[in-house]
């Protein structure tokens, strides 16, 4: 064999040598994939599930991934096992079937002046309680309960879907006192029949207690309840042949409006979030 043969034998063979260590080298780090069926729920947009829930406070990233393999979360009511799998904030996502949120527990309480609707706009140019609220947050933060758009008083708004939920709930109730203004004045017989329940379709409503306002006239006064009912106080005194002029709710279970003018917002404190959680 010439001195030229040998060289390029042995150079030949360096590279089929290389190459195969090159390639035995790719292989023995190349990570690998399982694969994976695709979820019938898989998105491209939103945040990583994983993320999602750590954002909620639940846990870390990490054990977010062993949590959603286990099949302890569902989104919309599916269970999701899949990794990188992303959700929107609109969605409804569980962890061992309690929604979660993302963002950070807001509770805010505004004293809502008269004029301004808290759910849609009806009117073109109608004026929204969300305007005076997104003054002060950028949560998604909604209305618990319901307030006329001429009536005034205490309204909660929260990003927390559970006391949100509980609050709402009629058989629960929460305590409420408002400051009515009639359209004439009370009867004394009158304010006695309210006091001891006033049936509406069919069903009684019960009212705490009922009173005239101290050095008030008699068109104005002080109620108290439990029910939820939209419009519950207005079709309290309908029924009994008065208009109401004038809605102010002045409590709202704990919450009262001291040191809070109207128009006016306010964070609560975590104390009164715990006594809410108690109704």
């Amino acid at each position: 064999m010439s001195r030229n043969d040998r060289s390029t034998g042995g150079k030949n063979s360096g590279r089929q040598g290389g190459g195969t260590r090159k390639k035995s080298h790719a292989r023995g780090n190349a990570p690998v994939k399982p694969k994976m069926e695709k979820s019938p729920l898989s998105n491209t947009e939103g945040i990583r599930l994983n993320k999602y829930i750590a954002n909620s406070g639940i846990c870390s990233r990490r054990d977010a991934d062993m949590y959603i393999a286990a099949g302890n979360v569902t989104v919309n009511g599916k269970s999701v096992t899949e990794m990188g799998y992303r959700v929107k904030l609109e969605d409804d996502v569980r962890f061992d079937g309690r929604r979660i949120n993302p963002e950070k527990p807001q509770y805010i309480l505004l004293n809502k002046p008269a004029g301004f609707y808290v759910t849609g706009n009806p009117e073109k140019g109608g004026k929204t309680v969300m305007e005076l609220v997104s003054k002060v947050t950028d949560a998604r933060v909604s209305p618990v309960g319901k307030l006329d758009n001429q009536a005034k008083g205490l309204l909660l708004f929260t990003n927390d879907g559970t006391l949100a939920k509980k609050l709402a709930k009629p058989k629960n109730g929460i305590r409420q006192i408002y400051h009515v203004t009639l359209s004439k004045a009370l009867s004394r017989e009158d304010l006695e029949s309210i006091e001891k329940g006033v049936f509406l379709e069919g069903s009684k409503v019960i009212v705490t207690s009922i009173s005239f306002i101290d050095d008030k006239p008699h068109t104005e006064v002080g109620i108290e309840l439990y029910s939820i009912k939209e419009h519950i106080v207005t079709r309290i005194f309908k029924s009994m042949g008065y208009d109401v002029e004038s809605l102010d709710r002045v409590v709202f279970g704990g919450l009262t409006k001291k040191d809070l003018s109207r128009g006016r917002t306010r964070n609560l404190t975590e104390q009164e979030v715990i006594n809410l959680g108690m109704h």
